[in-house]
Protein backbone atom coordinates (compact mmCIF):
# COMPACT_ATOMS: atom_id res chain seq x y z
CA UNK A 1 0.00 0.00 0.00
CA UNK A 2 1.63 3.61 -0.96
CA UNK A 3 2.43 5.97 1.41
CA UNK A 4 0.61 9.35 1.55
CA UNK A 5 3.15 12.18 2.34
CA UNK A 6 1.72 15.57 2.98
CA UNK A 7 2.79 18.58 0.99
CA UNK A 8 4.36 21.06 3.78
CA UNK A 9 2.69 24.60 3.71
CA UNK A 10 5.85 26.32 2.54
CA UNK A 11 6.27 24.62 -0.93
CA UNK A 12 2.34 25.37 -1.40
CA UNK A 13 3.38 29.06 -0.83
CA UNK A 14 6.55 28.81 -2.82
CA UNK A 15 4.76 27.21 -5.24
CA UNK A 16 1.65 29.93 -5.45
CA UNK A 17 4.28 33.36 -5.18
CA UNK A 18 6.03 31.51 -8.40
CA UNK A 19 2.54 31.44 -10.11
CA UNK A 20 1.72 34.50 -9.15
CA UNK A 21 5.18 36.08 -9.88
CA UNK A 22 4.77 34.18 -13.61
CA UNK A 23 1.66 36.08 -13.71
CA UNK A 24 2.24 39.56 -12.63
CA UNK A 25 6.30 39.97 -12.78
CA UNK A 26 6.39 40.98 -9.49
CA UNK A 27 7.75 39.54 -6.06
CA UNK A 28 5.52 40.17 -3.25
CA UNK A 29 7.88 38.36 -0.63
CA UNK A 30 11.34 39.80 -2.37
CA UNK A 31 14.31 41.51 -0.16
CA UNK A 32 12.98 43.95 2.71
CA UNK A 33 9.49 44.04 0.42
CA UNK A 34 6.29 45.82 1.23
CA UNK A 35 4.63 42.05 1.91
CA UNK A 36 0.78 41.77 1.45
CA UNK A 37 -1.59 43.89 2.43
CA UNK A 38 -3.55 42.33 5.72
CA UNK A 39 -6.77 40.87 4.79
CA UNK A 40 -9.69 42.71 5.02
CA UNK A 41 -11.72 41.63 8.11
CA UNK A 42 -15.24 44.39 6.62
CA UNK A 43 -17.69 41.13 5.56
CA UNK A 44 -18.46 41.21 2.41
CA UNK A 45 -22.01 42.43 2.76
CA UNK A 46 -21.54 45.34 4.82
CA UNK A 47 -18.59 46.76 2.01
CA UNK A 48 -20.63 49.46 0.73
CA UNK A 49 -21.13 50.76 4.18
CA UNK A 50 -17.19 51.55 3.91
CA UNK A 51 -16.15 52.05 0.15
CA UNK A 52 -15.32 55.89 0.22
CA UNK A 53 -16.46 56.56 4.14
CA UNK A 54 -15.36 60.28 4.06
CA UNK A 55 -13.05 59.72 7.46
CA UNK A 56 -12.79 57.75 10.75
CA UNK A 57 -15.81 58.97 13.08
CA UNK A 58 -16.85 57.62 16.04
CA UNK A 59 -18.92 54.69 16.50
CA UNK A 60 -22.60 56.04 17.07
CA UNK A 61 -21.68 59.61 16.60
CA UNK A 62 -25.59 59.97 15.58
CA UNK A 63 -26.37 59.33 19.02
CA UNK A 64 -24.34 62.39 20.29
CA UNK A 65 -27.04 65.13 21.58
CA UNK A 66 -24.55 68.77 21.56
CA UNK A 67 -23.56 70.23 18.67
CA UNK A 68 -19.67 69.93 18.54
CA UNK A 69 -19.38 67.54 20.88
CA UNK A 70 -16.23 66.14 21.70
CA UNK A 71 -14.23 68.93 19.83
CA UNK A 72 -11.84 70.64 21.51
CA UNK A 73 -13.55 74.49 21.26
CA UNK A 74 -17.52 74.82 21.56
CA UNK A 75 -19.71 77.12 19.98
CA UNK A 76 -19.79 79.21 23.01
CA UNK A 77 -16.36 79.82 24.09
CA UNK A 78 -16.07 81.03 19.99
CA UNK A 79 -18.98 83.48 20.93
CA UNK A 80 -17.48 84.67 23.96
CA UNK A 81 -14.74 84.98 22.51
CA UNK A 82 -15.69 87.27 19.31
CA UNK A 83 -17.70 89.38 21.84
CA UNK A 84 -15.12 90.13 24.25
CA UNK A 85 -12.01 91.23 22.34
CA UNK A 86 -13.10 94.29 21.23
CA UNK A 87 -10.42 94.59 18.31
CA UNK A 88 -12.03 91.17 17.17
CA UNK A 89 -15.05 92.24 17.36
CA UNK A 90 -15.28 95.73 15.66
CA UNK A 91 -12.79 93.86 12.62
CA UNK A 92 -16.09 91.41 11.99
CA UNK A 93 -18.30 94.20 12.13
CA UNK A 94 -15.94 96.17 9.29
CA UNK A 95 -15.97 93.27 6.78
CA UNK A 96 -19.98 93.00 7.65
CA UNK A 97 -20.45 96.55 6.66
CA UNK A 98 -17.89 95.89 3.34
CA UNK A 99 -19.88 93.20 2.55
CA UNK A 100 -23.46 94.15 3.15
CA UNK A 101 -22.98 97.58 1.28
CA UNK A 102 -22.12 96.23 -1.89
CA UNK A 103 -24.98 96.40 -5.14
CA UNK A 104 -26.25 92.48 -6.34
CA UNK A 105 -28.70 91.47 -8.97
CA UNK A 106 -29.83 88.62 -10.50
CA UNK A 107 -29.15 87.80 -13.89
CA UNK A 108 -29.07 84.71 -16.57
CA UNK A 109 -26.19 82.43 -16.66
CA UNK A 110 -26.00 83.37 -20.54
CA UNK A 111 -24.27 86.45 -20.60
CA UNK A 112 -26.40 86.85 -23.97
CA UNK A 113 -29.80 86.49 -22.61
CA UNK A 114 -31.50 89.66 -21.16
CA UNK A 115 -33.40 89.40 -17.75
CA UNK A 116 -36.51 88.19 -17.69
CA UNK A 117 -39.86 88.44 -15.03
CA UNK A 118 -38.24 86.22 -12.81
CA UNK A 119 -35.16 88.02 -12.11
CA UNK A 120 -37.36 90.74 -11.36
CA UNK A 121 -39.25 88.20 -8.97
CA UNK A 122 -36.59 86.98 -7.12
CA UNK A 123 -34.87 90.62 -6.72
CA UNK A 124 -38.14 91.73 -5.43
CA UNK A 125 -38.14 88.52 -3.13
CA UNK A 126 -34.21 88.54 -1.84
CA UNK A 127 -34.86 91.97 -0.49
CA UNK A 128 -36.44 90.68 2.26
CA UNK A 129 -35.95 87.18 2.62
CA UNK A 130 -37.54 86.11 6.14
CA UNK A 131 -40.17 88.58 5.25
CA UNK A 132 -39.04 90.70 8.03
CA UNK A 133 -35.64 91.82 7.70
CA UNK A 134 -34.18 93.50 4.69
CA UNK A 135 -31.44 92.30 2.34
CA UNK A 136 -28.73 94.18 4.41
CA UNK A 137 -29.75 92.95 7.91
CA UNK A 138 -30.31 89.74 7.08
CA UNK A 139 -26.92 89.16 5.16
CA UNK A 140 -25.23 90.85 8.61
CA UNK A 141 -26.97 87.80 10.28
CA UNK A 142 -25.66 85.16 8.26
CA UNK A 143 -22.28 86.57 7.59
CA UNK A 144 -21.85 86.81 11.98
CA UNK A 145 -22.78 83.22 11.97
CA UNK A 146 -20.33 82.51 8.95
CA UNK A 147 -17.43 84.55 10.80
CA UNK A 148 -17.80 83.64 14.58
CA UNK A 149 -18.86 79.49 13.98
CA UNK A 150 -19.09 78.64 10.31
CA UNK A 151 -22.26 77.50 11.53
CA UNK A 152 -24.12 79.48 8.68
CA UNK A 153 -28.02 78.25 8.56
CA UNK A 154 -31.17 79.04 6.94
CA UNK A 155 -34.54 77.37 7.94
CA UNK A 156 -36.85 77.18 4.30
CA UNK A 157 -40.42 77.96 6.09
CA UNK A 158 -42.98 76.42 3.65
CA UNK A 159 -46.12 78.10 2.39
CA UNK A 160 -49.31 76.34 2.63
CA UNK A 161 -49.04 75.11 -0.82
CA UNK A 162 -45.87 73.84 -0.24
CA UNK A 163 -43.56 76.67 -1.84
CA UNK A 164 -40.94 78.51 -0.29
CA UNK A 165 -42.55 81.18 1.97
CA UNK A 166 -39.47 82.83 3.44
CA UNK A 167 -35.59 82.04 4.29
CA UNK A 168 -34.77 82.83 7.66
CA UNK A 169 -31.46 82.60 9.68
CA UNK A 170 -31.02 79.96 12.96
CA UNK A 171 -28.44 80.15 15.09
CA UNK A 172 -26.01 77.37 13.90
CA UNK A 173 -24.71 76.90 17.49
CA UNK A 174 -28.31 74.67 18.19
CA UNK A 175 -27.85 72.73 15.14
CA UNK A 176 -25.94 68.98 15.30
CA UNK A 177 -24.91 67.45 12.00
CA UNK A 178 -26.12 63.51 11.29
CA UNK A 179 -23.93 61.02 9.12
CA UNK A 180 -24.98 58.87 6.64
CA UNK A 181 -22.47 55.20 6.72
CA UNK A 182 -20.03 57.00 4.19
CA UNK A 183 -19.63 60.22 6.59
CA UNK A 184 -21.07 62.51 4.94
CA UNK A 185 -25.27 64.31 5.20
CA UNK A 186 -27.83 61.96 4.31
CA UNK A 187 -29.69 63.02 1.26
CA UNK A 188 -33.20 63.99 1.54
CA UNK A 189 -36.05 63.08 2.87
CA UNK A 190 -33.33 61.48 5.72
CA UNK A 191 -32.32 63.49 8.83
CA UNK A 192 -29.79 65.87 8.02
CA UNK A 193 -29.90 67.86 10.93
CA UNK A 194 -31.05 68.16 14.57
CA UNK A 195 -31.95 71.38 16.66
CA UNK A 196 -31.11 71.09 20.59
CA UNK A 197 -33.22 73.50 22.32
CA UNK A 198 -33.33 73.25 25.84
CA UNK A 199 -30.37 70.31 25.64
CA UNK A 200 -33.24 68.16 23.67
CA UNK A 201 -33.46 67.18 20.32
CA UNK A 202 -36.66 70.01 19.05
CA UNK A 203 -36.69 69.44 15.96
CA UNK A 204 -35.30 67.11 12.48
CA UNK A 205 -34.96 68.92 9.14
CA UNK A 206 -33.60 67.81 6.14
CA UNK A 207 -31.65 68.96 2.78
CA UNK A 208 -34.55 70.20 1.79
CA UNK A 209 -35.91 71.98 5.23
CA UNK A 210 -32.63 73.54 6.21
CA UNK A 211 -29.46 75.22 4.48
CA UNK A 212 -26.22 74.18 6.29
CA UNK A 213 -23.55 76.32 4.79
CA UNK A 214 -20.18 75.90 6.57
CA UNK A 215 -17.15 78.54 4.63
CA UNK A 216 -13.95 76.44 5.45
CA UNK A 217 -14.87 72.81 5.39
CA UNK A 218 -12.43 69.84 6.21
CA UNK A 219 -12.68 65.99 5.37
CA UNK A 220 -11.53 64.96 8.54
CA UNK A 221 -14.02 67.25 10.99
CA UNK A 222 -17.83 67.35 10.60
CA UNK A 223 -18.09 71.14 11.15
CA UNK A 224 -16.35 73.94 9.98
CA UNK A 225 -13.47 75.91 10.72
CA UNK A 226 -14.06 79.35 11.57
CA UNK A 227 -12.09 82.33 11.69
CA UNK A 228 -12.48 82.67 14.94
CA UNK A 229 -11.39 79.17 15.68
CA UNK A 230 -8.51 79.94 13.95
CA UNK A 231 -6.93 82.46 16.04
CA UNK A 232 -8.16 80.76 19.18
CA UNK A 233 -4.88 81.34 21.14
CA UNK A 234 -4.04 84.66 20.27
CA UNK A 235 -7.67 86.14 21.30
CA UNK A 236 -7.06 84.26 24.73
CA UNK A 237 -3.66 86.18 25.09
CA UNK A 238 -5.17 89.44 23.75
CA UNK A 239 -8.13 88.85 26.00
CA UNK A 240 -5.49 88.47 29.31
CA UNK A 241 -3.55 92.12 28.41
CA UNK A 242 -6.79 93.72 28.07
CA UNK A 243 -7.86 92.17 31.24
CA UNK A 244 -4.17 93.31 32.64
CA UNK A 245 -4.30 96.91 31.77
CA UNK A 246 -8.49 97.30 32.81
CA UNK A 247 -6.65 95.90 36.61
CA UNK A 248 -4.13 98.91 36.12
CA UNK A 249 -7.15 101.36 36.56
CA UNK A 250 -9.77 99.27 38.52
CA UNK A 251 -8.00 97.06 40.66
CA UNK A 252 -4.85 97.45 43.23
CA UNK A 253 -3.01 100.34 44.57
CA UNK A 254 0.13 100.83 41.91
CA UNK A 255 0.82 98.02 40.33
CA UNK A 256 4.75 96.12 39.42
CA UNK A 257 5.80 98.37 42.68
CA UNK A 258 8.07 97.53 45.79
CA UNK A 259 7.75 99.07 49.02
CA UNK A 260 10.97 99.50 51.32
CA UNK A 261 10.19 99.89 54.73
CA UNK A 262 12.27 101.11 57.32
CA UNK A 263 14.44 98.22 59.35
CA UNK A 264 12.80 99.39 62.68
CA UNK A 265 9.05 98.10 61.37
CA UNK A 266 7.93 94.72 62.29
CA UNK A 267 5.43 92.83 60.36
CA UNK A 268 2.60 94.19 61.98
CA UNK A 269 3.14 97.66 61.43
CA UNK A 270 4.51 96.92 57.19
CA UNK A 271 0.61 95.36 57.25
CA UNK A 272 -1.54 97.77 58.65
CA UNK A 273 0.72 100.39 56.08
CA UNK A 274 -0.15 98.00 53.09
CA UNK A 275 -3.68 97.50 53.95
CA UNK A 276 -3.71 101.74 54.64
CA UNK A 277 -1.99 102.64 51.36
CA UNK A 278 -4.82 99.86 49.86
CA UNK A 279 -7.69 101.15 51.25
CA UNK A 280 -7.18 104.55 49.99
CA UNK A 281 -6.23 103.65 46.28
CA UNK A 282 -7.45 100.20 45.24
CA UNK A 283 -10.12 101.18 42.35
CA UNK A 284 -9.92 105.07 43.28
CA UNK A 285 -8.01 106.09 39.57
CA UNK A 286 -8.70 110.08 40.22
CA UNK A 287 -6.94 109.53 44.02
CA UNK A 288 -3.53 107.70 41.81
CA UNK A 289 -3.28 110.94 39.65
CA UNK A 290 -2.55 112.86 42.46
CA UNK A 291 0.25 113.20 44.89
CA UNK A 292 1.03 110.84 48.27
CA UNK A 293 2.75 111.18 51.23
CA UNK A 294 4.29 108.44 53.13
CA UNK A 295 6.45 108.36 56.23
CA UNK A 296 10.33 108.85 56.34
CA UNK A 297 12.87 105.67 55.74
CA UNK A 298 10.10 104.21 52.84
CA UNK A 299 11.65 103.70 49.14
CA UNK A 300 9.97 103.13 46.40
CA UNK A 301 11.22 100.64 43.68
CA UNK A 302 9.90 100.24 39.93
CA UNK A 303 10.14 95.97 38.93
CA UNK A 304 8.28 97.08 35.47
CA UNK A 305 7.44 100.14 33.56
CA UNK A 306 3.86 100.62 32.70
CA UNK A 307 3.80 100.24 28.81
CA UNK A 308 0.12 100.14 28.06
CA UNK A 309 0.73 99.87 24.36
CA UNK A 310 3.91 98.16 23.12
CA UNK A 311 4.84 96.01 19.57
CA UNK A 312 3.65 92.86 21.15
CA UNK A 313 -0.13 94.72 20.94
CA UNK A 314 0.74 95.02 17.18
CA UNK A 315 1.13 92.14 16.61
CA UNK A 316 -1.97 90.76 17.78
CA UNK A 317 -3.85 93.45 16.35
CA UNK A 318 -2.05 91.88 13.02
CA UNK A 319 -2.98 88.42 13.84
CA UNK A 320 -6.94 89.30 14.25
CA UNK A 321 -7.26 91.48 10.89
CA UNK A 322 -4.82 88.98 8.68
CA UNK A 323 -7.51 86.39 10.06
CA UNK A 324 -10.43 88.59 8.12
CA UNK A 325 -8.00 90.26 5.63
CA UNK A 326 -8.93 93.82 6.95
CA UNK A 327 -6.28 96.33 7.06
CA UNK A 328 -4.88 96.31 10.50
CA UNK A 329 -3.98 100.39 9.61
CA UNK A 330 -6.04 101.75 12.49
CA UNK A 331 -4.48 99.65 15.28
CA UNK A 332 -0.97 99.85 14.40
CA UNK A 333 2.06 102.80 13.73
CA UNK A 334 2.22 103.96 10.02
CA UNK A 335 5.12 105.08 8.68
CA UNK A 336 4.66 105.29 4.98
CA UNK A 337 0.88 106.90 4.55
CA UNK A 338 0.78 105.56 0.84
CA UNK A 339 2.26 102.44 1.38
CA UNK A 340 -0.77 102.19 4.09
CA UNK A 341 -3.30 102.86 1.78
CA UNK A 342 -2.25 100.68 -0.71
CA UNK A 343 -1.67 97.89 1.41
CA UNK A 344 -5.73 98.81 3.24
CA UNK A 345 -7.37 98.21 -0.45
CA UNK A 346 -5.14 95.46 -1.62
CA UNK A 347 -6.63 93.75 1.87
CA UNK A 348 -10.14 94.68 1.48
CA UNK A 349 -10.21 93.53 -2.05
CA UNK A 350 -8.33 90.01 -1.00
CA UNK A 351 -11.05 89.40 1.64
CA UNK A 352 -14.03 90.66 0.16
CA UNK A 353 -13.72 88.26 -2.77
CA UNK A 354 -14.33 84.81 -1.30
CA UNK A 355 -16.72 86.46 1.09
CA UNK A 356 -18.52 86.92 -1.94
CA UNK A 357 -18.43 83.64 -3.30
CA UNK A 358 -19.58 82.40 -0.14
CA UNK A 359 -22.68 83.91 -0.28
CA UNK A 360 -23.29 83.74 -4.08
CA UNK A 361 -23.02 79.73 -3.69
CA UNK A 362 -25.63 80.33 -1.10
CA UNK A 363 -28.05 82.27 -3.26
CA UNK A 364 -27.32 80.05 -6.02
CA UNK A 365 -28.62 77.20 -4.51
CA UNK A 366 -31.92 78.70 -3.00
CA UNK A 367 -32.51 79.81 -6.73
CA UNK A 368 -31.45 76.25 -7.91
CA UNK A 369 -32.83 74.13 -5.51
CA UNK A 370 -36.06 75.98 -4.31
CA UNK A 371 -37.33 78.11 -7.02
CA UNK A 372 -36.52 76.18 -9.44
CA UNK A 373 -34.10 78.13 -11.73
CA UNK A 374 -31.20 76.73 -13.42
CA UNK A 375 -30.51 79.81 -15.66
CA UNK A 376 -30.79 82.05 -13.30
CA UNK A 377 -27.79 82.92 -10.62
CA UNK A 378 -26.79 85.92 -8.37
CA UNK A 379 -24.19 87.93 -9.21
CA UNK A 380 -22.77 91.47 -7.83
CA UNK A 381 -22.43 94.40 -9.60
CA UNK A 382 -19.35 95.50 -9.99
CA UNK A 383 -17.77 98.26 -7.98
CA UNK A 384 -15.66 100.96 -10.42
CA UNK A 385 -13.78 102.74 -8.35
CA UNK A 386 -13.65 105.85 -10.14
CA UNK A 387 -16.01 109.11 -9.85
CA UNK A 388 -19.70 109.10 -10.83
CA UNK A 389 -19.56 111.72 -13.16
CA UNK A 390 -16.65 110.72 -14.98
CA UNK A 391 -18.51 107.14 -15.15
CA UNK A 392 -21.90 108.40 -16.00
CA UNK A 393 -19.71 110.09 -19.31
CA UNK A 394 -17.92 106.91 -20.20
CA UNK A 395 -21.29 105.36 -20.14
CA UNK A 396 -22.40 107.85 -22.46
CA UNK A 397 -19.63 107.54 -24.91
CA UNK A 398 -20.33 103.84 -24.82
CA UNK A 399 -23.91 104.11 -25.72
CA UNK A 400 -23.03 106.83 -28.55
CA UNK A 401 -20.69 104.67 -30.20
CA UNK A 402 -22.80 101.30 -29.59
CA UNK A 403 -20.32 99.35 -27.74
CA UNK A 404 -22.71 99.35 -24.94
CA UNK A 405 -26.17 98.95 -25.33
CA UNK A 406 -28.60 101.46 -22.31
CA UNK A 407 -29.92 98.23 -21.20
CA UNK A 408 -25.96 96.69 -20.79
CA UNK A 409 -25.40 99.70 -18.80
CA UNK A 410 -28.49 99.84 -16.67
CA UNK A 411 -27.91 96.10 -15.64
CA UNK A 412 -24.08 97.16 -14.75
CA UNK A 413 -25.69 99.94 -12.02
CA UNK A 414 -27.79 97.00 -10.68
CA UNK A 415 -30.81 98.84 -12.20
CA UNK A 416 -33.97 96.57 -14.48
CA UNK A 417 -33.57 96.72 -18.41
CA UNK A 418 -36.50 99.31 -19.84
CA UNK A 419 -39.66 98.40 -21.22
CA UNK A 420 -40.82 98.93 -24.78
CA UNK A 421 -42.97 101.80 -23.88
CA UNK A 422 -39.32 103.17 -21.54
CA UNK A 423 -37.54 102.47 -24.26
CA UNK A 424 -39.89 104.27 -26.98
CA UNK A 425 -39.87 107.13 -24.66
CA UNK A 426 -36.16 107.46 -24.07
CA UNK A 427 -35.14 107.23 -28.08
CA UNK A 428 -38.60 107.99 -29.14
CA UNK A 429 -38.06 106.61 -33.75
CA UNK A 430 -37.25 109.44 -35.74
CA UNK A 431 -39.98 110.57 -38.15
CA UNK A 432 -39.22 110.04 -42.26
CA UNK A 433 -38.34 113.53 -43.47
CA UNK A 434 -41.56 114.81 -46.15
CA UNK A 435 -40.62 115.98 -49.74
CA UNK A 436 -42.90 118.81 -51.07
CA UNK A 437 -42.18 120.30 -54.34
CA UNK A 438 -43.22 123.57 -55.80
CA UNK A 439 -44.80 124.72 -58.72
CA UNK A 440 -40.69 126.34 -59.64
CA UNK A 441 -39.25 123.63 -58.55
CA UNK A 442 -40.82 121.15 -60.92
CA UNK A 443 -40.14 123.32 -63.55
CA UNK A 444 -36.50 123.68 -62.99
CA UNK A 445 -36.40 120.40 -62.98
CA UNK A 446 -38.27 119.76 -66.11
CA UNK A 447 -36.28 121.91 -67.75
CA UNK A 448 -33.20 120.45 -66.44
CA UNK A 449 -34.21 116.93 -67.65
CA UNK A 450 -35.00 118.19 -71.15
CA UNK A 451 -31.27 118.96 -71.69
CA UNK A 452 -31.36 122.26 -70.32
CA UNK A 453 -27.16 123.31 -69.14
CA UNK A 454 -26.53 122.91 -65.75
CA UNK A 455 -24.93 125.16 -63.34
CA UNK A 456 -21.71 123.61 -63.85
CA UNK A 457 -21.95 124.17 -67.97
CA UNK A 458 -23.29 127.12 -67.95
CA UNK A 459 -20.19 128.42 -66.17
CA UNK A 460 -18.10 126.92 -68.43
CA UNK A 461 -19.82 128.60 -71.57
CA UNK A 462 -19.30 132.21 -69.42
CA UNK A 463 -16.10 131.37 -69.03
CA UNK A 464 -15.78 130.71 -73.19
CA UNK A 465 -17.41 133.93 -74.16
CA UNK A 466 -15.03 135.92 -71.92
CA UNK A 467 -11.66 134.73 -72.93
CA UNK A 468 -12.42 133.44 -77.00
CA UNK A 469 -8.96 132.50 -77.86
Amino acid sequence: MAKKTPIAAGVIARVAAGVRFAVTGKDENGWFSPLKPMAVVVPQSQADSVEGRQFDYPVGYNTRLDPRQGEAVTFAQMRALADGYDILRLVIETRKDQVAKIAWTVKPIDADAMPDARCEQLQKFFRQPDRENGWHDWLRMLLEEMFVTDAASVYIRPSLGGKPFSFEVLDGTTITRKLDAHGRTPVAPETAYQQILHGVPAVDYSTDELIYQPRNKRAHKVYGYSPVEQIIVTINIALRRQIHKLQYYTEGSTPDLIFSVPDTWNPDQTRKFKNWWDEMLAGNTAGRRGAMFVPNGVNVINTKEAALKDEYDDWLARVVCYAFSVPPTPFIKQNNKATADNASSQAEQEGLEPVKQWIKAVIDKIILQFFGCDDLAFDWVEDVAIDPLVQAQVNQIYITTEVKSPDEVRIELGLEAMTAAEREAAFPTPAPPVKTFSPQTESSAKLKDDGAPSGAAKAESVKKKAHPH
